[in-house]
Order: C-alpha cells, then structure tokens, then sequence
C-alpha cells in the first residue's frame, strides 16, 4: 500500500459542487484526475494555449509539491498538453489550481464541463543547498550534453 498523506481542499466557490474533486482512477494510479471547471465550452484552436479552471484550491503540506501532468489519452488522442509540464503547486500557494493547456495538435480541441483534462499527483522533495566551489570533479562524460552519447 503507497504512503497516504492528508492534503486539505476546498471549491473555490459554490459553482464547484457539482465537479468531483480530483481523484484516483484506479486502485494503484500515482495521479489524480482533474476536471475543467469551465462555465461554457471552450474551444481551443491548433496553437492555442489557455488557463482552465478547476474549481478548487489546496493546501500541500511543507516538504511536499503537487505537480499537474498531463493526461496521457488526450495527448496521443487529440495532442492536448500542458505548456509547462509538470506545473508545480507550492505548499505556500492557497489560490485556484489552473491548468495551461495547449492544442498542440492541427484540429480544434473543445474543453467541456467536467471533463479529465490533467493529473495531480503530490510528491516530497528535497531542496538543495549550494556549495560553491573554484571547479567541479571530472566524471568521464564531462560537459558532453544534447546527444553526446549517441542514439
């Protein structure tokens, strides 16, 4: 059985209530579902990118980030992605969660009411703490990047 973590919720307003808050779809997903919280349909055209609401506003503990991922089905069905994938929510932030989606696809994508349109999943992290120094240890890949080892 995963950890289990208490994360506190709320709808952001009474226009919420009808929307299920976001949960998992199956007994072993690491991300829950999220639905638009859109008042009306709307259409996002080949290019476009839009903020779509949710509905609802989180608490996430100290020590721990809620990243908003992309659903899997409406990026290889319909190439609907989120522009700055994986979004993260801070455990400071108390506002609506949004998500920026973006057509990436060459057909209109209509975003309706209620439908799965991201993941949420709530992770810990570490923060880093500097240490500056004068250079670096060698390893034998050195400063190679951006397909340096080859396909």
């Amino acid at each position: 059985m995963p950890l289990q973590l208490k994360v506190q919720i709320t709808r952001v307003d009474n226009t919420a209530h009808d929307l299920p808050i976001p949960r998992y779809a199956t007994e072993h997903s690491a991300g829950m579902d999220i639905c638009a919280a859109v008042e009306g349909d709307v259409v996002l055209k080949p290019g476009e990118t839009a903020l779509i609401p949710t509905g609802f506003a989180i608490a996430v503990p100290e020590g721990y980030e809620a990243q908003v991922r992309p659903r899997s089905g409406l990026a290889f069905k319909h190439q609907i992605g989120i522009l700055n994938s994986p979004g993260t929510i801070d455990s400071d932030y108390r506002g609506e969660v949004r998500v920026i989606l973006t057509n990436f696809g060459k057909v209109d994508f209509i975003v309706r009411r209620g439908e799965r349109i991201a993941q949420l999943v709530i992770t810990p992290y570490t923060r880093a703490v500097w240490e500056e120094r004068e250079s670096l240890d060698d390893t034998r890949r050195g400063a190679g990047g951006f397909g340096h080892t080859g396909r």
